[in-house]
């Protein structure tokens, strides 16, 4: 029973995008304490699932959520779609039609052969996300397109966590990171957005006329003047020239007698540190000197979290 009443939750979720705890609970004949219980179920699972409280919260799913691809054969698709058709005929549910639609829509965007039109495919997921990636980055574009606007959760860097709605205007793919400049309403600006610190998006049905904004307005730079960089220098280990030439650029990285050595100016943050870290052994820090004893430290850190074992 609880299997399907999770299944009828995300049924509901894909036909409406939000729904009420009271009213899920009152459908199935249940408490909202394990309707809430069911939902925290489903969001470990990985659907993107959130809870909003107050007088105009409720359950959401993320429009950028589909069924994972490849779930069903066309055959079984289409079987699908007929039963439902012929359920609803009785029943004439607007939320069953609904659903009818969606998996109408999805079974005609999946591909079911190797054919792929135009001459570049662009697949930016991560590995084993299951196309979720690639999805939201597909209903941005769409968005754009439409000139609708999204409402979004969306965590800072600093895990400020905020719900606001965007007027997205242009994708900008920077060093294999996605972005989207949007006008925001509640800062009333324009500001860049990173989709992987979305972890919602809701379509609202709004259109906005665009908003004129030259292409030198889009702040590509990504950080301030007033902000902290240093000009570091790198010895790369053969075994570590490819993460260096991923991460800095290839142009960055040049042979000098029997060593590999770059030379880049970068944002002095929290997470430089981190990322050199995870170069290894392969990656040393040549200067500054003061760079090269921030990464020493957090390195005997690392280990002394270990041999604490």
């Amino acid at each position: 029973m609880k299997f399907q009443i999770m299944l009828g939750i995300l049924f509901t979720l894909l036909a409406r995008r939000k729904v009420s705890a009271v009213e899920l609970a009152a459908k199935y004949e249940v408490s909202t304490r394990s309707i809430y219980r069911y939902v925290d179920e489903m969001t470990i699972a990985g659907i993107p699932i959130d809870v909003a409280r107050g007088q105009n919260g409720g359950i959401y799913i993320s429009d950028a959520f589909k069924l994972p691809k490849g779930l069903m054969t066309k055959e079984e698709y289409s079987r699908a779609v007929d039963a439902m058709l012929a359920m609803n005929a009785q029943l004439a549910d607007p939320v069953l039609a609904s659903a009818i639609q969606k998996i109408s829509a999805q079974m005609k965007s999946e591909k079911f052969d190797l054919t792929l039109p135009g001459n570049i495919l662009v697949d930016c997921g991560t590995w084993g996300d299951e196309r979720k990636f690639s999805e939201k980055l597909s209903l941005i574009e769409n968005a754009i397109e439409a000139r609708e606007a999204l409402e979004i959760d969306y965590y800072s860097r600093e895990r400020d966590h905020t719900r606001r709605k965007i007027y997205p205007h242009l994708l900008v793919l920077k060093q294999n990171l996605w972005y989207v400049y949007a006008y925001c309403t509640v800062r009333h600006a324009f500001r860049m957005f990173k989709l992987g610190r979305m972890r919602m998006i809701m379509r609202t049905g709004e259109t906005f006329e665009r908003i004129p904004f030259e292409r030198e307005d889009v702040p590509l730079k990504f950080w301030h003047e007033n902000e902290e960089t240093v000009t570091a220098r790198f010895e790369v280990l053969p075994e570590s020239i490819t993460y260096a030439e991923e991460w800095l650029g290839i142009e960055n990285v040049t042979k000098q007698g029997d060593k590999y050595i770059c030379e880049v100016t970068l944002r002095e943050d929290e997470s430089l540190v981190k990322t050199l870290l995870a170069a290894g052994a392969g990656f040393k820090v040549l200067s500054p000197a003061s760079l090269a004893e921030r990464v020493k430290a957090e390195a005997k850190r690392l280990l002394q979290s270990y041999n604490a074992d």
